[in-house]
């Protein structure tokens, strides 16, 4: 009777959240200037749908509502919050975990979904600049706009220790065509990289809340992953 129960308020919450992810894109699109007679209401159908696709773990609509969560936190730093919210919708609309080109073909989804939304080309332009900037998670001084979707999207680096171990065990989940040591030497080298980045986060309100917590879970994942141990 209480997993019946449970599964039930797990349906609703999921129901709920879509609707206000929905709502979400709605005002998102108004605010980037889409005319009022382009209906944005199936954009935002086919964007849902792609978040929810079965070989996804980590990068699901639950990963998208939790990046635009922490864009609110971020959106006074951020030059444009307009075209911030709609990179982060799109900026792993296509994600298939074998691939190599999610980020660019993401980008040119962007570009022509917005040109049919009736976005303004400079606000277009941005949007898809933004998405590409997600390969790198590098931004430019000064690009404030690409500061606040790259640590936005970086911050589940700072979960507590369940939220990061949860968010480990789905990268493994997506990864699951790769074999176990190809996997641990990949990911290790990974953490690696974004351990030796002089700043794992540019925003202010990054540095200060999340780079240290976010660099003490990278070290535990990486000593675990290469203790002698591990690969036995």
């Amino acid at each position: 009777m209480g997993t019946d129960t449970e599964a039930v308020a797990a349906v609703a919450a999921a129901a709920a959240s879509t609707a206000r992810l929905r709502d979400r894109w709605r005002a998102t699109a108004a605010s980037a200037g889409a005319p009022a007679d382009r209906d944005p209401a199936p954009y935002a159908d086919r964007l849902l749908a792609a978040w929810a696709e079965p070989q996804r773990r980590h990068h699901t609509t639950a990963h998208l509502a939790d990046v635009l969560e922490r864009i609110d936190v971020l959106a006074a730093h951020a030059a444009d919050p307009a075209a911030v919210e709609l990179a982060a919708w799109f900026h792993d609309a296509v994600y298939r975990p074998d691939r190599s080109e999610n980020e660019e073909r993401s980008a040119a989804l962007a570009e022509r979904a917005l040109r049919e939304l009736g976005v303004p080309e400079s606000l277009t332009a941005e949007v898809t600049r933004l998405v590409r900037l997600t390969v790198t998670h590098d931004p430019a001084p000064g690009d404030t706009n690409g500061e606040v979707l790259c640590d936005a999207d970086l911050a589940v680096l700072a979960g507590d220790p369940d939220a990061y171990a949860a968010y480990v065990t789905a990268v493994r989940e997506e990864y699951g065509f790769v074999p176990e040591d190809a996997f641990r030497a990949g990911r290790a080298a990974v953490l690696r990289q974004l351990l030796d980045l002089p700043r794992l986060f540019r925003t202010p309100h990054g540095t200060a809340h999340w780079e240290a917590r976010a660099r003490r879970n990278l070290a535990a994942e990486l000593a675990d992953l290469t203790a002698p141990e591990a690969g036995s």
